[in-house]
């Protein structure tokens, strides 16, 4: 379960900077998380609430914006959406030469301290 080493890497960037910043308390973290990331949301929360005890993050909810994947096709040009994990062709012309745009993403995008 690699959701156990990614939630305690977004804890330390998250404690590291609050303390930085003279905080002394997280109360959340917001994160963004794309469909393609290949981070299960259900089992990175569990790993987050495991590995946040006795920190300052200890009460801190997390609340993650799941980002779809979505593309620019090289063949026909078209832009496109889908709430599919994987995308193995372009869904309007089924050419494979596409480029990602989003759904990759892990980021903290803010945190609410105290």
């Amino acid at each position: 379960m690699h959701e156990a080493s990614i939630a305690l890497g977004v804890l330390e960037i998250a404690v590291d900077n609050c303390r930085k910043a003279g905080y002394n308390r997280i109360e959340s973290i917001r994160l963004k998380i794309g469909k393609a990331s290949g981070i299960m949301p259900d089992a990175f929360l569990f790993a987050f609430n495991a590995v946040k005890a006795d920190t300052i993050a200890a009460e801190a909810s997390v609340i993650i914006d799941e980002i779809p994947v979505s593309g620019l096709c090289n063949k026909c040009g078209k832009d496109f959406v889908t709430e599919e994990k994987y995308i193995l062709c372009c869904p309007e012309c089924s050419s494979a030469s596409f480029n990602i745009k989003t759904g990759r993403e892990l980021e903290i995008i803010d945190m609410e301290v105290f």
